[in-house]
Parts: structure tokens; C-alpha cells; sequence
């Protein structure tokens, strides 16, 4: 404890052991301790982060009984409730512990910041008389989608007729019904709609703190801050505030970085779903020959479990396909994001659209290819597409000439130009976000103020 002997104050993290969420919370931990707190990350055994990456914090696994689940979307809820329902004693258990180490190390818990799914952590908490404070890994706007779902349950009109989902969403325009974090033109069970409640319900918590800025979301958090009578501190992009140490689960192949090193300034497409959808062996074909086929040099991540089916992805990338494409791609299992979408030969993005990929390309001025599959994959699409229009949808996933075309429309056409320097102009904003007087870097000095006040209050 002589890192907590000497920083006096402590704050636990609580993340949620997913690639989305457990990159922003190491990234705030990052932050934070720069600013001079100590970092205890109290993490699920379920997909543990790698103390060696963050030798300044202080690791601490919670029992929770994870070995038989796997990451994926079949599961997901399964996994988040088996998290929150088995976490909680050994979580109550290890801070009991540790105030009562850090009192006799003249080190303080200031607070606990724990991620929004894991409702549990505020109840512990509460009971251990510490202030908890929300990190929500996703855009704010994806609170209100929430909120939208239970005006249509108070309303009666769940399940919603199909006929209707394109329409827009009167007080969130431009959004669409379809663009909802689930499909509502079928029958939403009470466990999920507890579920989403808990997703919109802060609790007893003292603050919430989002990965975004205000340059990009600042009618939405107006909206919230009306909604909720705690402080809000929207302190994003974390990436480009803390240091770059990997927060990956899965090995970077980092050769790609020389493979980029040879192609032409945006001259290259990067192509990733993120770390947990999968597609089918349709869209895989498709995908490959629709790259294959528009002449656009791409640097292409296929997990090994890429395929919802079990067959081996490299069955369907057979030896004609690779041999029409040659040395204009390449493909990996994972790759250093951050670095290859900051790579000058980088000119757009084909991605699934998770929060983490979007602002980690807008802040690259990187423009997307949007093919959301889940979640608040389709909100960030749909602000990509028609709200900051630096993106394009993708229309037809199944069909190698609408990918085809799709890609030659973002690299080469005109209007691929004209999104390059509308994304170039969002990264300039948020940059100017970061500086001294900016609304991100203020925003982290209030947040900073704030969790230092709960110890100047204990003190006193």
C-alpha cells in the first residue's frame, strides 16, 4: 500500500469484464491517477485485464463463478446477471478490507466508480457508506433510447408494429424506432424490461461520468442533466487522455503497422466487427469478395470466432479468394486499433460502429463504413450516417455489389472526399475539447474537485 501511503486517496474501479467496457474504465483509472489518486480495480475472475499493462494500480480478482460462460451475444445477459448477482459479497468482503488496511495506511476510499450494467456495486456501496459514482461506456443519447422504450410500454404500443419501425422518433429526430437498443416489434419480457430500468436508473450514485464531449453530444446531456439531479461529467475521449497501454484481451498483431507502412496516404480500408459479434458464413463470403473486388488495398480483422457457425473461418477465405487479392490485404485475427486507425494510409472504417471504434475514429478523422449488429451499435450509426454525416450505411451486407459499391463510394467517389474533411473538422473540435478552457479538460477538473471534496468531507 505505499502507492495509497502516498497519494492518500484512493478510488476502486468496478468494470464490466467486456472489451467495450473494461478498455474505458482502465483508460479512466489512467486518467485519474494522473491527477492523483490512487487506482483499485476490483474486476469479475470472468476475462481478467493484465496487471503488467498497469503496474501503477492495484488489481484485486472477485470470485464470481465465471468459468462456464463464454463471451458472446447468446449469453451476454446470462454473463452480466451471473456477474452482478455473485460479485456482491466478495466485493463487500474486499472493501471492508481495504478501508479498514487504508485507514491504518492513512489512505482514504474516496469513491467507488463501478460500470452502469453492474447495478450491484451501488447496494455495496451504499451499505459501506461510500460515494459511488456511474461510468457509462456508450454515448449518452443511448439513455434516452431507453427511456423512449418505456413511454412505448406506458403507451401500449409494445410489441410496435414492424410497418411503422422506420419512422422517426419525434423528440429524438433523426433516430428511427428500428434504431431502439432492442427490437421492439415483439414481445420484450419483464426481465428485460427490469433490465433496461436498471440501465436508465442511477441509483443512489453520486455522479455520472460519460466518454464523450460536449462538442458531440451536447443537446442529449442537456436533455439527461434535466432528467437527473446529479452532477454529470462528460470527460471523453478517455483515449486521448491517458497513456496508450494495451487494455486488449486478445493478442495485437502488430505486423499489420509495417504492412501499412507501404501502402498510400488513406489509401487503405480498415475493416473490424469489434471483439464480440459474429456474422454468417454468407456475409463472410460476401464481405471478402466485396472487398476482393473494389480494388481497395484493406487490412481486414478475422477472430477466430468470427463465425457464428462452427466451421473454421480460413475454410471460406479459400486459396482463390487470397490469390485475386494478393499483397493489397491482409488479414489478422486482431490488430492494434488506436494505432492503424492513426496510420496515414488509413482512409475509412468499416465497423460494427461500438462506441470505443466510433470516437476512436472520429478522433483520427477517419470516415466509416457503418454495419452496426447490436445494441448502441445502431445509435452511433445512425449519428455517423445523418447526424455528423461522416459516415455510410451499409445497405446490403449479403451482396458482394453493394459492398463493392459501398466501399468505392467512401475511398474514391467525391462524397468519401467530402466526409474525410467533415470528420478532419469533428477531430479539430475535440481537440480543442482536450485544451485548457475546453469543455472535456474543465469538465475532468471539476471531476477531480468533486471526489476530492468526499475526502476533505470524511476528513472533516
Amino acid at each position: 500500500m505505499a502507492e495509497c501511503r502516498a497519494r492518500k486517496r484512493a478510488v476502486l474501479l468496478v468494470p464490466m469484464p467486456l472489451q467495450g467496457h473494461m478498455t474505458p474504465m482502465l483508460q479512466l483509472g489512467s486518467i485519474l491517477y494522473s491527477k492523483g489518486f490512487s487506482i483499485v480495480v476490483a474486476h469479475s475472475e470472468f476475462r481478467p485485464p493484465n496487471p503488467l499493462n498497469h503496474p501503477e494500480f492495484i488489481f484485486h480478482p472477485l470470485s464470481d463463478d465465471s468459468s462456464g460462460y463464454k463471451t458472446s451475444l447468446v449469453n451476454l445477459m446470462d454473463l452480466i446477471s451471473a456477474i452482478n448477482s455473485n460479485c456482491r459479497a466478495p466485493l463487500q468482503e474486499y472493501l471492508g478490507q481495504l478501508m479498514k488496511d487504508q485507514k491504518l495506511e492513512g489512505c482514504q476510499v474516496a469513491c467507488v466508480i463501478y460500470d452502469s450494467v453492474l447495478f450491484f456495486v451501488d447496494s455495496v456501496a451504499t451499505q459501506m457508506k461510500i460515494p459511488g459514482i456511474v461510468l457509462r461506456t456508450n454515448m449518452a443519447s443511448y439513455m434516452l433510447l431507453y427511456r423512449c422504450i418505456f413511454q412505448l410500454q406506458a403507451q401500449n404500443l409494445l410489441p410496435f408494429p414492424e410497418s411503422r419501425l422506420q419512422e422517426p422518433v419525434s423528440e429524438l429526430y433523426p433516430l428511427r424506432f428500428k434504431d431502439l437498443p432492442f427490437s421492439i416489434n415483439a414481445e420484450i419480457s419483464e426481465e428485460l424490461m427490469d433490465f433496461f430500468d436498471s440501465m436508465v436508473n442511477i441509483r443512489s450514485s453520486v455522479a455520472v461520468i460519460f466518454n464523450t464531449t460536449d462538442c458531440l453530444e451536447h443537446s442529449s446531456l442537456s436533455l439527461l442533466q434535466k432528467q437527473y439531479q446529479v452532477p454529470f461529467f462528460p470527460i471523453g475521449p478517455f483515449h486521448k487522455m491517458a497513456p496508450a497501454a494495451s487494455t486488449s484481451f486478445l493478442e495485437e498483431d502488430q505486423t499489420c503497422i509495417a504492412w501499412l507502412e507501404k501502402q498510400a496516404p488513406n489509401s487503405v480500408l480498415y475493416v473490424s466487427l469489434g471483439s464480440i459479434a459474429s456474422i454468417n458464413e454468407q456475409e463472410l463470403t460476401e464481405t471478402a469478395w466485396g472487398l476482393a473486388n473494389s480494388g481497395i488495398p484493406f487490412l481486414w480483422v478475422v477472430r477466430c470466432d468470427s463465425l457464428n457457425e462452427a466451421q473454421s473461418v480460413d475454410h471460406f477465405l479459400d486459396g482463390h479468394f487470397k490469390d485475386s487479392v494478393g499483397e493489397r490485404g491482409l488479414i489478422v485475427k486482431w490488430a492494434p486499433q488506436k494505432k492503424v486507425l492513426a496510420h496515414r494510409a488509413v482512409g475509412g472504417f468499416w465497423s460494427h460502429c461500438g462506441w470505443n471504434s466510433t470516437i476512436e475514429s472520429i478522433c483520427e478523422g477517419v470516415p466509416m463504413i457503418c454495419r452496426p449488429l447490436f445494441g448502441d451499435q445502431r445509435l452511433n450509426a445512425r449519428y455517423l450516417t445523418c447526424v455528423w454525416k461522416v459516415g455510410l450505411e451499409m445497405e446490403n451486407v449479403l451482396d458482394r455489389g453493394s459492398i463493392e459499391k459501398a466501399i468505392r463510394r467512401l475511398m474514391i467517389d467525391t462524397e468519401g472526399k467530402e466526409m474525410r474533411q467533415d470528420m478532419l473538422l469533428m477531430k479539430d473540435k475535440i481537440e480543442a475539447s482536450l485544451q485548457k478552457g475546453g469543455s472535456s479538460y474543465e469538465s475532468l477538473n471539476d471531476l477531480t474537485q468533486f471526489i476530492n471534496s468526499f475526502s476533505t468531507a470524511a476528513r472533516e
